[in-house]
């Protein structure tokens, strides 16, 4: 018998070697871009609940200590207002005192509208967090490191560009539909107001984790009537922070742009897009040549 055959026993069996990123693979890393991070830590590993759980809690708690702690003075960031709008009126982009005034003028839409700003910003992101974590958990991590990176990306833009919202600057009409209609859990509540940071508004944040949530159900979902309700529901959310005089329309854009960068860097330091799955780890063995490749993995979610 030829020593190292894979029948009978050896006086010296080789021990597995280290775990190694499939090459057979259509996503391995190497093949599109030195990631930042080394190649052995971006293969897939299954998401553990109570570590992201950790991972999520610990995230949120600095980001609300963060933006809480930035104070750029009410007098900076109602001249940051005043600037911005009159930039957007002098090119002809300022939808929201018209649109705000209409939804001020129709009570039960607006308190729809107040209770959506206030609590589907949290619940929508936290679903499709789980969703992903059980029905694609190798795009999970890849997904949670863009929301997490445009979060910090967004904090950056607090810290540098405090701005009243439309509802906090005089003279252009804007119409308080937390106030006027006492919302409850919202910006308006005293005991709400004394803890939030109010000039927090560039990036619009809500508009920034709906677009994520959009882009995540239209890239995994199976069903075109999911995918595209994925696709409404940032529209909705700009036209919501819009009509409630929660955002300028160009807190909108500065969302697009800190979400840009939160895939550009979950992408440098992967390798690959978000929504390619996690290379997979094949163990370095002698006999690995003699065992047939696995079959390739879809490239892609949902397919």
């Amino acid at each position: 018998m030829l020593p190292g055959s894979l029948s009978g026993s050896s006086s010296n069996p080789r021990r597995p070697g280290p775990l190694r990123p499939d090459p057979g693979e259509s996503d391995f890393p190497s093949r599109r871009f030195a990631a930042v991070l080394p190649v052995d830590t971006l293969t897939y590993r299954p998401p553990r609940w109570w570590q992201e759980v950790a991972v999520v809690a610990a995230g949120y708690w600095l980001y609300g200590l963060a933006r809480n702690a930035i104070d750029g003075g009410a007098g900076v960031a109602r001249d940051h207002g005043h600037a911005v709008q009159r930039l957007q009126e002098r090119l002809h982009l300022d939808p929201e005192p018209p649109l705000n005034r209409w939804v001020a003028a129709h009570e039960p839409l607006a308190q729809a509208m107040n209770y959506y700003y206030a609590t589907l910003h949290f619940a929508v992101t936290i679903g499709t967090m789980v969703w992903l974590f059980r029905a694609h958990p190798r795009l999970y991590r890849g997904a949670r490191t863009v929301l997490l990176t445009t979060t910090l990306i967004a904090l950056l833009g607090f810290y540098l560009y405090p701005l009243a919202p439309p509802r906090l600057l005089p003279g252009y009409g804007y119409v308080d539909t937390l106030v006027r209609f006492h919302t409850w859990g919202s910006l308006a509540d005293p005991r709400v107001a004394e803890r939030s940071n109010q000039y927090a508004a560039m990036p619009s944040l809500h508009v920034a984790w709906a677009s994520w949530v959009g882009i995540c159900v239209f890239m995994c979902a199976r069903r075109s009537v999911v995918r595209w309700a994925g696709l409404a529901y940032p529209a909705l959310t700009v036209f919501v922070v819009l009509g409630t005089a929660n955002h300028f329309l160009f807190d909108a854009v500065g969302a697009s742009v800190a979400l840009g960068l939160g895939f550009t860097v979950q992408y440098a330091l992967s390798g690959h897009a978000a929504f390619r799955p996690a290379p997979l780890a094949v163990r370095e063995n002698p006999a690995s040549a003699l065992v047939a490749p696995p079959a390739r993995q879809a490239s892609a979610c949902g397919s």
